[in-house]
């Protein structure tokens, strides 16, 4: 049932991608205000209180649904609301425009364009940097995106459904991403800003929930890449990136495709939307110190956009055929 649930979810993403500002974003948007203008009363417990609130209370509702429907109306009613909820919670063509509009910018030799197209995805100062810096800050948040949209889902979707726990670990994993995402940007726009409970709260849950997929996304990519030189990476340069999770990923990918990644200075900033910014995926990762360094390999190259993209597909591919087996092995035992 999950494989058949994340295969029609991928195709239907695929056909018919969901628009920004879609009745459910805006739903899950509501929910995160409402609680963190209720329960964020400025002290430590507060902040544990607002995140489980948040999170787990659309976690619980999609459980309690998806047993409802096999209690009442049967599974196949249940695999439907599974799909539903992936729907929502996976899928590169939440993020794939930004990553497909400057890699044809910079095909096309339109480096200004591309720059452009960078600053507005990711909200920094892009009119300086040189060409191989606009590819690398392209696959550094490519590769983030594709793991917290598609490879984050579905491992958090597929250890739960495999106990029984139906959608509630794709609607758990999104949702914890979501609020540390919101509440992290939330200063911006409102006169009521999170406070530093919450905040610390929601990243320190999101560093935990993170953890496991973050590793499963690295050896997805090592296996798929250059096995020896990922793993190396992964070992060696992870500590360079400043989310911990994130340089894992980081690090992987690197060793993957033999490419430089990291040792530049990114210059985030604040958006003047901060729903704009929260809808379009932006990563937790920030800025990487100079003083960080870069990993072993190549410079950049636009070349390197579709080896991404390769990588990123070939780890689909093996993860779907890997739930195939599970998922007959089942059936057959």
């Amino acid at each position: 049932m999950s494989f058949f649930a994340i295969l029609c979810a991928l195709l239907i993403e695929q056909v018919r991608p969901l628009g920004y500002h879609n009745p459910v974003y805006e739903g899950v948007l509501g929910w995160t205000r409402w609680v963190s203008r209720n329960f964020d009363a400025g002290k430590p417990q507060h902040g544990w209180v607002a995140w489980t609130l948040a999170v787990m209370v659309p976690t619980l509702l999609a459980l309690g649904v998806h047993w409802a429907l096999i209690a009442t109306l049967g599974v196949p009613f249940a695999v439907l609301w599974n799909i539903a909820l992936l729907y929502v919670t996976l899928g590169f063509r939440q993020f794939s425009h930004h990553f497909t509009g400057i890699r044809d910018a910079l095909e096309e030799g339109d480096e200004p364009l591309a720059r452009s197209l960078l600053a507005h995805w990711r909200h920094i100062d892009a009119r300086n940097l040189p060409r191989s810096e606009i590819v690398r800050h392209v696959i550094e948040h490519s590769v983030i995106a594709a793991h917290r949209h598609v490879f984050g889902v579905l491992a958090w979707f597929s250890i739960l459904a495999a106990v029984g726990l139906g959608p509630a670990g794709a609607v758990f994993y999104r949702m914890s991403e979501f609020v540390a995402r919101y509440w992290a940007h939330k200063d911006a726009r409102t006169t009521q800003p999170a406070s530093s409970h919450v905040k610390e709260a929601a990243d320190r849950a999101w560093e935990i929930v993170d953890w496991l997929p973050a590793r499963f996304t690295a050896v997805g990519f090592a296996v798929v890449g250059s096995f020896e030189d990922a793993i190396d990476c992964w070992r060696n340069d992870a500590e360079r990136f400043p989310v911990g999770n994130d340089g894992v990923i980081l690090a992987a990918t690197s060793g993957a495709l033999g490419v430089r990644l990291g040792g530049g200075e990114l210059r985030s900033q604040l958006v003047v939307d901060s729903l704009q910014s929260a809808q379009a995926g932006d990563s937790l990762m920030g800025g990487l110190p100079p003083e960080s360094g870069s990993t072993p390999g190549r410079e950049p190259e636009p070349a390197h956009l579709r080896s991404v993209v390769g990588l990123v597909w070939r780890s689909v591919v093996m993860w779907l055929v890997l739930l195939a087996l599970l998922t007959l092995a089942r059936l057959l035992g």
